[in-house]
């Protein structure tokens, strides 16, 4: 409890007493402006651009590393020849620092020369310019996180398709059950504690994405393309040297995540 008390209640009290505030971060001098940084946040235009942001990139994140690492958790639950390399293929990409995969990505999207332009001109495909148009841009460092983090959706559903009752399974087949049904009706009810997991952290580690942004678009294109709520606390507080606006919208995105655990907590108990 002191460690919590001192290293995360703290500082999170502090942030929202700064947020009150207008202060340079170099200087040691603070104004008190009262509500004001909320009032900015929540009448600028941009604010609703890079909340839609982030809002998009968590959305397909969390449902699109959910979905393809139980897909592949599925498949390498089988007895496949050399499963055990390709469960270490997939895992890999999640201990790779964010940094170093976004320098490789970049090169992935390289609209003159990456790996994605190479298979589209197969095709006879021009490919899109990811760095000069927002919406791809967001594809872009939304398709890349997932990459990396499907490890981890993709180890945490395995351990758990592992664990399962192996008895329901025989039965579903005595029964003649289809294999869509008995994933619907067998499997996949056994997965739902893991599932609500899984949602809550990797909603909880989309939200915090810093890395990858910033190596491969630095929030652009045309200022705030890719821009999400973390990025916009680093860009205010340590590039505009405006600590309290940032600190600001670092309390809105604490309480927006506050919210949806919440609602995330209430359903788990309603299904339970």
């Amino acid at each position: 409890m002191i460690l919590l008390g001192l290293f995360t209640y703290r500082p999170l009290i502090d942030n929202f007493r700064i947020s009150f505030f207008n202060w340079n971060i170099s200087s040691p001098n603070m104004t008190f402006i009262g509500f004001d940084n909320y009032v900015e946040w929540f009448t600028d235009d941009t604010s609703w651009q890079i909340a839609r942001n982030t809002a998009i990139f968590t959305v397909v994140a969390v449902l699109g590393s959910m979905a393809i690492g139980l897909a592949l958790a599925m498949l390498l639950d089988q007895h496949l020849r050399g499963r055990g390399l390709v469960r270490t293929i997939v895992f890999a990409p999640y201990v790779i620092a964010g940094a170093a995969i976004g320098v490789a990505f970049q090169f992935v999207f390289d609209p003159g020369y990456g790996l994605v332009q190479g298979v589209l001109a197969f095709f006879g495909v021009d490919s899109p310019h990811f760095y000069q148009h927002s919406g791809w841009a967001l594809f872009m460092i939304t398709t890349t996180y997932v990459w990396k983090n499907l490890g981890y959706t993709f180890v945490i559903y395995l351990a758990a398709l592992q664990g399962r009752r192996k008895d329901l399974d025989e039965a579903a087949e005595i029964d003649g059950t289809s294999a869509w049904r008995k994933f619907w009706r067998v499997i996949l009810p056994q997965l739902k504690g893991t599932t609500f997991f899984l949602s809550v952290t990797v909603l909880l580690n989309s939200f915090t994405v810093f890395d990858i942004i910033q190596v491969m678009t630095q929030g652009g294109p045309f200022g705030t393309g890719t821009s999400t709520l973390i990025y916009q606390v680093y860009q205010e507080t340590f590039v505009n040297n405006r600590a309290g606006y940032g600190a600001a919208v670092a309390t809105i995105m604490f309480l927006v995540i506050l919210i949806i655990t919440l609602i995330q907590v209430k359903l788990q108990d309603t299904q339970d």
